[in-house]
């Protein structure tokens, strides 16, 4: 059974399940408008997934195919995952911002055997040991999700109000999570009177109890050395000068107060970084960081997908320190390691 929440004034939520995933659901959010239902995000691209988005929407009164246009936050599997099915479904046009846009013309175009290589080459350079890159060597190219999405046949343009008939939706460049993250900032006054300015679909970005992962823009032919915990720190600060009445996350729950959620990732970040420091007392590879940083559980216990997560999050915090000039690479060093300045 679809769970469907009423956020009033044309706005509802559909639990879409995501397989295997501790996050358990991605909240795909309904927004009536005069031409027909809009989507922000799909979902995950799997039997189930569909048949609960499909059975949620009958159950908002929007059949499938109804859908008017789908408004995709970013570009990952759990949220732009089942666009495809719901244009096939409907005709619907989809909206993206036109960096992960990129991202996904070049996922449509590169041989799964690419990705295998490009990724065991990256988790070589960071150091990680061979027990892990063992799996990696022996794979075989397969299909992976996410790496045929739907092409988005609209450009989502931050500042610009989108083509929403009878709505006010901004959208909010706020690249980190990927670089073309984007909120939705729906310009019109609370239902329920909060005070604030207007309601935020937040994607990734802001959540109300759990730290979105910031890692490397990982793309084989893109050469840019990118920082993108410091474009992920300064969105946040759009975000809370922003100051909405109600943020509506794609993943856990709806919640206010969103420049004191702000604040707190702010710091949470700044104490790793400050923490990161004291570790690169001595010189330490990408992956030697990585065991050491505090994550959510010991890292004996993180399964192997996680750890390249994981070191990934730890790339990202290297690069800002080094483009704060706070730490450098050792010179010479193979696999790189990294000493605090």
């Amino acid at each position: 059974m679809a769970q469907v929440h009423d956020h009033g004034g044309g706005v509802r939520s559909i639990e879409v399940p995501i397989p295997d995933n501790p996050l358990g659901t991605t909240l795909v959010y309904v927004v009536d408008t005069d031409r027909g239902p809009v989507l922000v995000d799909t979902g995950w691209d799997d039997p189930a997934s569909w048949d609960t988005l499909v059975e949620g929407l009958d159950a908002c009164g929007s059949p499938v195919g109804e859908v008017h246009g789908v408004v995709i936050t970013h570009h990952h599997p759990d949220h732009h995952g089942l666009s495809g099915r719901v244009r096939e479904a409907s005709g619907a046009w989809l909206a993206m911002h036109a960096a992960d846009t990129a991202i996904v013309r070049r996922a449509r175009s590169t041989e799964p055997g690419r990705w295998l290589t490009y990724m065991t080459a990256k988790l070589v350079a960071a150091g990680a040991p061979e027990e892990h890159l063992a799996p990696l060597r022996a794979a075989r190219p397969r299909s992976v999700p996410g790496l045929a999405p739907a092409l988005p046949d609209r450009e989502i343009v931050p500042g610009e109000l989108l083509d929403l008939a009878g709505r006010r939706l901004r959208a909010i460049w706020t690249p980190g999570h990927t670089p073309g993250h984007v909120c939705l900032h729906l310009e019109e006054q609370h239902p329920a009177q909060l005070p604030g300015h207007g309601r935020l679909f937040s994607g990734d970005h802001l959540l109300p109890e759990i730290t979105p992962h910031i890692g490397l823009y990982e793309d084989p032919d893109d050469t840019t050395i990118a920082d993108p915990l410091g474009d992920y720190l300064d969105s946040l600060e759009r975000i809370g000068r922003l100051a909405p009445a109600e943020v509506l996350p794609a993943h856990q729950h709806t919640f206010t107060d969103a420049t004191s959620r702000v604040r707190e990732l702010l710091a949470h970040h700044e104490d790793r970084l400050t923490g990161l420091l004291t570790l690169l007392s001595e010189p330490l590879t990408a992956w030697q960081v990585a065991e050491r940083m505090e994550w959510n559980r010991p890292w004996a216990q993180i399964p192997y997908p996680s750890r390249n997560i994981a070191v990934s999050e730890a790339e990202a915090h290297l690069r800002r320190l080094v483009k704060l000039g706070q730490a450098e690479a050792v010179t010479g060093s193979e696999p790189v390691t990294y000493v605090a300045v």
